[in-house]
């Protein structure tokens, strides 16, 4: 598991920015595109958002039955 940010490749990033703002072109502005633009223009984002990604993936235990209440029986 990486424990260091690496960012996307440029291109991959400009060619993702492209799609969304053909998209919206094409059908208008829509929250989901909104926020990948906001990724595609923000370095801090993409890290912030790689972190937080990290952190829930740290944060399953595998020994819990997450289909049973929070509360004991």
């Amino acid at each position: 598991m990486n424990t260091e940010f690496k960012d996307y490749p440029a291109k991959l990033i400009q060619d993702k920015l492209q799609q969304c703002l053909d998209y919206e072109a094409k059908y208008g502005e829509i929250p989901q595109v909104t926020a990948v633009k906001k990724w595609c223009k923000s370095y801090e984002y993409r890290k912030r958002e790689w972190e937080w990604r990290q952190n829930v993936a740290k944060s399953i235990n595998f020994n819990t039955d997450y289909t049973k209440p929070y509360y004991n029986e």
